[in-house]
């Protein structure tokens, strides 16, 4: 456990003896840093990987006040003394990482986005009509209400549950297919997942989330990082139209279109989107870093780091 900006932040990382550089993955919303188990396991045996849950989410302490999700990314980069990364982020996590290139962009060597968001995008009316109706009713109207302002008190796992499975097959699984589409292994771990994060949700206290201010939504062109969109083509088409702006936005990205996978597809398709992220980072890597980098990182003046970074050279996990 590290602190960042007061916070209690769970993370691992791991690595081997000379690693080929450093990677960052970031959880979506629905998830936390258990979505990343195959990817942190392969990618650790050439590169440092470093994977964390964010603020309210997993193991990590709970948001208060005012929270900036792609301020605590560099917070955490900062922590464990990585001067710049390759970013990995699905759903919102990906929205996060942009956000990161945008502030810091001497810090990100690369971005891969799955399936991302992005901050200052307006969703369209339909998708959350269709949010609406099949994932909120899950639950009853009224109690939902509390639940969301923090009123009600308590709040009964069975409904978290409830919430999470409408949720994993709308759009997990995606719009358009059931939940026979996913394998039993892959619907449990998401709905354990998205069931703790509407818990954590319904029971921590109230926050304000501030974005990068202009949004990163009008400001695409400015990232210079190499970028890899991964896109779910049964994900839900509102999501699916972000992948498209965000390939079309930044100069020189690629777009990977996987078929047959919904919202999460580091969970869903393994395989496949370790071998791309893999063959990423090593062109990624193999590029020069910018001559403005430094050799350290300095941590900002709100930050009070309390994890040490292994020794460089030393192999292994380790679990915070």
């Amino acid at each position: 456990m590290m602190i960042v900006n007061g916070t209690g932040i769970a993370y691992e990382e791991s690595a081997p003896r000379e690693p080929a550089g450093t990677v960052v993955l970031v959880h979506a919303a629905v998830g936390d840093q258990r979505m990343w188990d195959h990817q942190f396991r392969a990618l650790s045996e050439r590169h440092r990987v470093i994977r964390y849950d964010r603020r309210g989410s997993g193991r990590s302490g709970d948001a208060t006040g005012e929270v900036c999700h792609h301020e605590d990314l560099l917070a955490v980069m900062d922590a464990l003394e990585v001067d710049r990364a390759l970013l990995v982020g699905s759903s919102m996590g990906g929205g996060y990482a942009v956000e990161a290139a945008l502030a810091a962009p001497s810090r990100v060597a690369g971005l891969v986005l799955v399936g991302a968001g992005l901050p200052g995008h307006a969703w369209p009316p339909e998708m959350l009509a269709q949010a609406r109706e099949r994932v909120h009713g899950a639950v009853p109207a009224d109690r939902l209400s509390r639940y969301r302002a923090g009123a009600a008190g308590h709040v009964d796992p069975a409904d978290a549950r409830a919430m999470a499975e409408a949720h994993t097959l709308w759009q997990v699984a995606g719009p358009d297919r059931d939940r026979g589409a996913l394998p039993a292994e892959v619907w449990e771990a998401a709905v354990e997942m998205c069931a703790l994060a509407f818990l954590r949700s319904w029971t921590a206290p109230a926050v304000t989330e501030r974005f990068l201010d202009p949004p990163a939504a009008g400001r695409l062109p400015e990232i210079a990082a190499p970028t890899l969109v991964i896109n779910g083509l049964s994900d839900v088409p509102g999501i699916q139209e972000v992948s498209r702006v965000l390939a079309g936005g930044i100069r020189g990205a690629r777009l990977l279109d996987l078929p047959d996978t919904g919202h999460l597809p580091p969970l869903e398709r393994p395989a496949e989107v370790t071998a791309a992220l893999e063959a990423f980072a090593a062109k990624v890597f193999a590029a020069k870093a910018p001559a403005t980098e430094t050799s350290t990182a300095e941590t900002p003046a709100t930050e009070a780091p309390t994890a040490e970074a292994p020794a460089t050279g030393a192999p292994g996990l380790r679990r915070r």
